[in-house]
């Protein structure tokens, strides 16, 4: 069987990688590959949203890099064996502003969830499908 074609993975969270890439480059300066990751790999530590071992980590980067790359946000120049990279500033705005709009509404839903749980834990059913809500002392009170 095929797959069917279409269909992909949607990121339910903001990137942390993508996010620290794209502010890296959006200074002035071009960066080789290795270099960058690694300022990226110690913003990433100081968030302590690196996970996954260095070496994982640094195969997401390049694959997000390619892919900031194939969009136009950054460019890459290669001379000899040396690839730099550089922000295209014009659009790493644009992408920071999506970024930043994607972080605000999964911390909106995140904090809806825990608001339901915690509402969701004072009140419940009996066996018998009534309500009944703790008092203070802990016993089960049957509205």
């Amino acid at each position: 069987m095929s797959k069917r074609s279409g269909i992909s993975f949607v990121r339910r969270a903001p990137d942390n990688l993508t996010e620290e890439l794209i502010a890296v480059l959006s200074s002035k300066a071009s960066f080789e590959f290795k270099p960058l990751f690694e300022i990226v790999l110690v913003n990433l530590r100081e968030r302590n949203a690196a996970s996954g071992g260095e070496e994982m980590l640094r195969l997401r980067a390049y694959e997000r890099l390619q892919g900031l790359v194939n969009q136009g946000a950054v460019n890459r120049t290669v001379t000899g064996v040396t690839k730099k990279y550089k922000g295209v500033a014009a659009r790493l705005v644009i992408l920071r502003a999506e970024m930043k709009a994607l972080r605000a509404a999964y911390n909106q839903r995140a904090r809806a969830k825990v608001a339901a749980r915690t509402n969701g834990a004072r009140t419940a059913t009996t066996h018998r499908g009534e309500l009944f809500r703790r008092s203070p002392n802990n016993r089960r009170v049957v509205d």
